[in-house]
């Protein structure tokens, strides 16, 4: 499982959200299950169009807004 992976890794990966285009959370997965809910340390929103990041620390994503994760 390539999510697996990254959290074994610990690689810094970005995440794409469900409707929200200009949208990018990056972060280290720390956890995941089944329904693919992340939990994700040192996180950051990431705006595309204003070209801003805000730190967030650790968060709980929930994977209903994931549409696509890469490591960066």
């Amino acid at each position: 499982n390539l999510i697996f992976k990254y959290l074994q890794n610990k690689t810094r990966v970005q995440i794409w959200l469900y409707e929200q285009v200009d949208l990018r959370i990056e972060g280290q997965i720390i956890g995941f299950d089944e329904f693919m809910n992340l939990v994700l340390d040192n996180a950051e929103e990431v705006n595309l169009k204003k070209k801003t990041r805000n730190a967030l620390g650790r968060i709980l994503l929930k994977g209903d807004n994931i549409t696509l994760i890469q490591s960066i």
